[in-house]
């Protein structure tokens, strides 16, 4: 898989960050372009999937941008990493098998920075912390078109967690956020965990 690493480039807006996504798919589906993992850091926004609701907003006040991804709401801006991997899906397709792989990407990458993270029975996504206890890490939400996936994650880096008080994240109420600094990954930068993704979605992915 390609690379396209813009963390470092400046924060990108959504729909700027929507329509790169929308170009590179144009080309991937058909095959004329390899699968291409993009890189970047997002201006703080709130962006709403297929199964949003009324009642995930707390904050009446924000504004939340409408999407065609999977999920609920998410917020996504400075210090948290969010990955757009335009994969085209080998034959027999398999939407939760890729998931899957992207959670174990991602669980990977934060192993070596000595957070142990995990998956919950029943929910997406990348957790830490015992049953009971647990915190979200990384939100996974993606759209399958022409037999290629865009949209992707969003992994906390060193990111203030203020802004999900705005909201119920991804609809559960039972759990919260934290990041890879909270989780003891003291100094992590938004560029080093991309340099480490970008490798990793080599291994994980064609």
């Amino acid at each position: 898989m390609e690379t396209m690493n813009l963390v470092g480039q400046g924060l990108v807006s959504y729909a700027d960050g929507l329509a790169l996504q929308a170009d590179i798919h144009v080309e991937v589906a058909p095959g004329n372009r390899a699968n291409t993992m993009v890189l970047l850091e997002h201006e703080s926004v709130y962006t709403g999937g297929k199964m949003s609701e009324l009642s995930d907003i707390r904050d009446p006040s924000i504004d939340v941008v409408d999407t065609n991804r999977g999920g609920k709401i998410t917020w996504h801006g400075p210090g948290q990493l969010v990955g757009y991997p335009i994969y085209r899906l080998p034959n027999p397709i398999d939407v939760v098998g890729y998931v899957r792989t992207l959670e174990e990407m991602i669980i990977d990458v934060i192993g070596a920075y000595g957070v142990i993270g995990h998956r919950v029975p029943k929910r997406t996504g990348v957790w830490v912390g015992p049953e009971g206890a647990m915190q979200k890490i990384a939100a996974i939400g993606i759209r399958i078109s022409d037999r290629t996936a865009m949209h992707g994650f969003a992994l906390n880096v060193n990111n203030s967690l203020d802004p999900f008080r705005a909201i119920i994240a991804c609809g559960i109420s039972d759990a919260g956020a934290t990041t890879l600094e909270i989780e003891g990954a003291q100094g992590v930068t938004v560029a080093q965990v991309a340099s480490d993704i970008a490798h990793a979605s080599g291994r994980f992915f064609e």
